[in-house]
């Protein structure tokens, strides 16, 4: 015997004493009831109070039974939570299947009932025999039956990452912990705490507030116990896996924390995006491969790793990987973000060749009209943004005699052309002290018929001048990051709103691990800013929208990768200096005063 076992049938028992104390207390005034009615009976207690006593007892003692049948009945029939993941039949997967069994009997253990992949970088065991989950069509087959071997959830990235020698070594402690699971005593306490948990989850529907007080007391009174049976449930099918493939699974774990950080990147920085805007990765996991070669390619701690692409993949085991592959995509898409559990016209797939024009581009431009609406939203009577900058609140292209012209050349703009730029943009011309326009406004307009206005329409130019501030106050910036940040608050409730009515609740809703950060008002207009200008680059440079496979969204300038924007962008939204960014720019041959194309 292994030598956790004991340990852990020590704690279950443990667990189950306090659900035998449990049932104690509820009994305690029925019998106390029927001591008094069996002594008020034989004429022990006679006299008029007893006969007060003995009907107050028995009303409390018919309550509390009748509130402890309740509480025993939702915790033996509420459904525990289960993790939602990809049924993998065995004529999908016989040769996993296959692999499974064959560790099971190496280590003498019953093997799992079934084989589930869930998106994520861990494996377990996950009992799903509750009569409940039959009820609800949660689960079907032999993996409900009672009594049933647990169910086997491995995580998706292992079987695209790792070889089949490694998947062998990393799942072996996880099968093992099939032969602690079929303890009686063992599977009894589990099935004990996870009906307490399912009632906490009851407590909170309409009539039924009352159940999570005593589920989430007898929780706190058994917690520990019920930590330290699981402890000596892993070290018992640790112990017994030794024998298998244990120096393989030392170099294979290296293999799990690897596929960890790339797994986290591609989702956060890669699939996030698209999933915002109403597309989804069909192929998460092939995408894993690329982000962690590309991890092992700039990492020197990662060398080697990559040599192992030459061995089998543990993908090989599945009869129809790519299938596979888009239906974890669809629920990492679902679990991650809370998108529909189907696919339709509002929430379709996209393939990895088309990420760049169909995510990354349209990304762009839809933050960059955002952008200029917020810009609108604020703009004054005259049509700019008010403000401390300037009269109107926005550097316009004379605004210092170091700033960039229109065309981003680098030279101060003529001075012949900012009142014609402001009479092209609705606002009034300067006067002279009669209130007409004087002939040096009039020369000026005339000797500039083609000038363009950097204001108008959505140009980058108008960008650059709005957050430009020599005074170094920001109140502008500040006024449009609140602005953006109420515009995307309301967008995301708008979108919460129209899928709300079929969302579940409790341990059903989604997503149940989102991983939108909260972003501060700087982090938004520094994105939407970055945005504008790739949309300018790409519109007036020839440059191009790409995919990172560890990044996400990147500028390409004539095949490259552009990184060094970002700083540059930040020194205008922080400082209000467009210099730096006004360089780069001039760089590129970017058209600052040309309208970018919005979504």
């Amino acid at each position: 015997m292994e030598a956790g076992v004991p340990s852990a049938r020590s704690r279950a028992l443990a667990v189950l004493r306090v659900r035998s104390r449990a049932l104690a207390v509820a009994l305690l005034p029925a019998a106390a009831a029927v001591v008094l009615v069996a002594a008020r009976a034989t004429g022990r207690l006679a006299g008029e109070p007893w006969a007060a006593v003995t009907l107050v007892v028995c009303a409390v003692g018919a309550l509390v039974l009748l509130l402890g049948g309740i509480f025993a009945a939702v915790v033996l029939r509420a459904g525990p939570a289960v993790t939602p993941t990809v049924p993998l039949s065995e004529a999908a997967a016989p040769d996993l299947y296959r692999l499974v069994r064959d560790l099971a009997d190496r280590m003498d253990v019953p093997p799992p009932s079934a084989i589930a992949l869930t998106p994520d970088c861990d494996s377990w065991l996950e009992d799903r025999t509750h009569a409940a989950h039959r009820r609800g069509g949660i689960a079907g087959g032999p993996q409900s039956a009672p009594g049933a071997a647990p169910v086997l959830v491995i995580g998706s990235p292992f079987l695209w990452w790792m070889r089949v020698a490694e998947l062998r070594a990393v799942l072996a402690p996880v099968v093992a912990g099939t032969g602690p699971s079929a303890h009686p005593d063992i599977a009894d306490a589990r099935g004990f705490v996870r009906g307490l948990d399912a009632a906490v989850d009851v407590g909170g529907r309409r009539g039924l507030g009352w159940i999570a007080a005593p589920a989430r007391l007898l929780l706190r009174l058994c917690r520990t116990d019920a930590a330290e049976m699981e402890r000596g449930v892993a070290a018992a099918a640790s112990d017994r896996a030794q024998g298998v493939d244990y120096g393989l699974r030392i170099v294979a774990q290296e293999q799990v924390g690897l596929a960890y950080a790339g797994w986290d990147r591609l989702l956060t920085r890669v699939a996030l995006p698209a999933w915002r805007m109403g597309r989804w990765p069909a192929h998460l996991d092939a995408g894993v491969v690329s982000a962690l070669t590309e991890l092992s390619r700039r990492d020197r701690l990662a060398e080697g790793f990559t040599s192992r692409l030459g061995e089998r993949p543990a993908c090989d085991l599945l009869e129809q990987p790519g299938v596979i592959d888009e239906a974890t995509s669809l629920l990492a898409a679902r679990l991650f973000h809370g998108g529909p559990a189907e696919a339709g016209p509002e929430w379709s797939p996209v393939e990895w060749a088309a990420y760049p024009e169909e995510v990354v581009d349209r990304k762009w431009r839809a933050e960059a009209a955002r952008l200029h609406a917020a810009l609108d939203a604020l703009a004054g009577p005259e049509g700019r943004p008010t403000g401390p900058g300037g009269p109107h609140g926005c550097a316009g292209p004379t605004a210092s005699a170091g700033s960039a012209s229109p065309a981003g050349a680098g030279s101060a703009a003529p001075a012949s052309v900012a009142p014609a730029a402001a009479g092209a943009a609705g606002s009034p011309a300067p006067s002279g002290p009669s209130g007409a326009a004087g002939p040096a406004t009039i020369e000026a307009a005339d000797a500039a018929p083609h000038a363009v206005d950097g204001f108008a329409g959505p140009t980058l130019e108008r960008v650059l001048g709005c957050l430009t501030n020599a005074s170094g106050e920001g109140a502008l910036g500040e006024a449009l990051a609140g602005r953006l940040s109420a515009d995307l608050a309301r967008e995301e409730r708008a979108a919460d709103t129209a899928a709300g009515a079929g969302k579940a609740r409790g341990a059903d809703a989604v997503p149940l691990f989102p991983l939108q950060p909260p972003r501060s008002g700087r982090d938004l207009l520094a994105d939407h800013v970055t945005a504008m200008v790739c949309c300018a680059a790409v519109d007036s440079a020839g440059a191009a929208p790409g995919m990172d496979w560890l990044d996400g969204p990147v500028l390409l300038v004539g095949g490259d990768r552009r990184s060094d924007l970002a700083p540059r962008v930040l020194c205008l939204v922080e400082d209000g200096d467009p210099e730096p960014l006004r360089e780069w720019l001039s760089a590129l041959g970017v058209r600052t005063e040309k309208p970018v194309r919005l979504v």
